[in-house]
């Protein structure tokens, strides 16, 4: 293995005086590409396995979103139920309606036929898309959305690649992760999530955090469902709500906070943050797979960051989705195993074996023999990354 290690005696972030960290939501248009993006990969590896045994060529990392067109309304329904049933294409009932779908095209490729046998992977992907949407929204429901698979026939020599017993990396990339997260990166997460369990907020909320020494000014958009809004004054309570969340948080985690929502309204002209289906996909703002969160859910200008799309490649080969993936568990349990701060990137070399990288960085103030006991066991253990793919117990954005 070739290992270098560098002494960090602590997160040199934390030591800024400024630093920026950015959240795109799980209703991001670019976050809903990459959410569905990873459904439709784990599905179709879950077929794979089921029919062949193992997990066949594919990669459905190009997902595209084009946004739509809506007229929300104060609404008024009764329970969540109601909400989500109410917005609709055909009337404009409690919240207004989608005028025009969202429009969403599955791409990629993907193994169509194997060992004589065909894969339906066209219905396999457009099922995964619209059970995602189901699994994760208050009020969009796919009869706001019209899905389009275009997923193409993948290569023959990929597909043989598969068959190997040894798994060699498809690409000359590299992964790198980081822990713990600063107390700003872990104050713009946990934000970004308990804003959008509000009952009143969809899911499009995006969250910037400006860390100056000790203090944090936060900015964030958070929508709010017109079917859950009566009012503007309920509306100017979503408001106040969502500003007491990101302020609790940010005193949670050691930090003063200023905080600022939705600071393009106009409240007296009533222009305001409202969506019939709780996203910004509805009114005009498109999305791709790719163009927000690094796989550990955040956007960290001043950490080293790879450009991979990782959601929706495929988990078995592809090196831009795996070393990102394990360079940030690698460098939680050097966290979490020594207590110290720990930077780790991964380097494949395309066609050599991914259990052993082209180099292995890290920057660490741990023993030396601690990181390496701790890295040569993770990439034995790399088949766990597939694994966890597979059964959406890890997050790619």
């Amino acid at each position: 293995m070739n290992i270098s290690i560098d002494k960090t005696e602590k997160d040199p972030v934390e030591n800024r005086k400024t630093e920026l960290v950015e959240r795109k939501g799980l209703g991001h248009p670019d976050s809903i590409s990459d959410g569905i993006a990873e459904k439709v990969s784990r599905e179709l590896s879950r077929e794979y396995r089921e029919r062949f045994g193992h997990i066949l060529h594919h990669n459905t990392d190009e997902v595209q979103l084009v946004a739509g067109e809506s007229n929300p309304e104060f609404g008024g329904a009764d329970s969540p139920e109601e909400s989500a049933q109410s917005t609709n294409l055909s009337e404009n009932g409690a919240g207004g309606e989608v005028i025009e779908p969202i429009y969403i095209l599955l791409t990629g490729r993907a193994t169509r036929e194997f060992e004589g046998e065909e894969i339906p992977v066209d219905r396999i992907a457009l099922e995964a898309a619209k059970e995602y949407i189901n699994e994760n929204f208050k009020a969009l429901g796919t009869s706001q959305v019209e899905i389009e698979s275009r997923i193409g026939e993948t290569s023959t020599d990929l597909a043989a690649v598969y068959e190997r017993e040894e798994r060699f990396s498809n690409d000359t990339s590299f992964g790198v992760g980081h822990a713990p997260l600063s107390s700003a990166e872990k104050t713009v997460k946990q934000v970004e999530k308990k804003v959008r369990g509000l009952e009143r907020c969809g899911e499009d909320v995006k969250v910037m955090g400006l860390r100056q020494q000790d203090k944090i000014t936060i900015t964030v958009a958070a929508p709010a469902i017109s079917s859950r809004t009566e009012s503007m004054e309920e509306y100017r309570e979503h408001l106040e709500d969502v500003e007491k969340v990101a302020e609790q948080v940010a005193e949670e985690n050691g930090l003063e906070p200023e905080v600022h929502v939705n600071t393009a309204d106009d409240l007296e002209k009533e222009e305001i943050y409202l969506t019939v289906t709780g996203t910004s996909a509805e009114m005009g703002d498109d999305g791709s797979v790719g163009r927000g969160n690094r796989v550990n859910g955040l956007i960290t200008p001043h950490r080293s960051m790879s450009m991979e799309a990782a959601s929706g490649k495929n988990p078995v080969t592809h090196v831009g989705k795996i070393y990102n993936l394990l360079s940030r568990e690698i460098a939680k349990e050097i966290h979490g195993k020594t207590g110290h701060y720990a930077q780790v990137k991964l380097l494949s070399q395309i066609g050599g074996p991914i259990k052993d990288p082209q180099l292995v960085e890290v920057e660490s103030s741990a023993e030396e023999k601690d990181i390496e006991q701790i890295v040569s066991r993770k990439l034995e253990e790399i088949d766990s990354i597939t694994e966890k793919c597979v059964k959406g117990d890890i997050s790619t954005f």
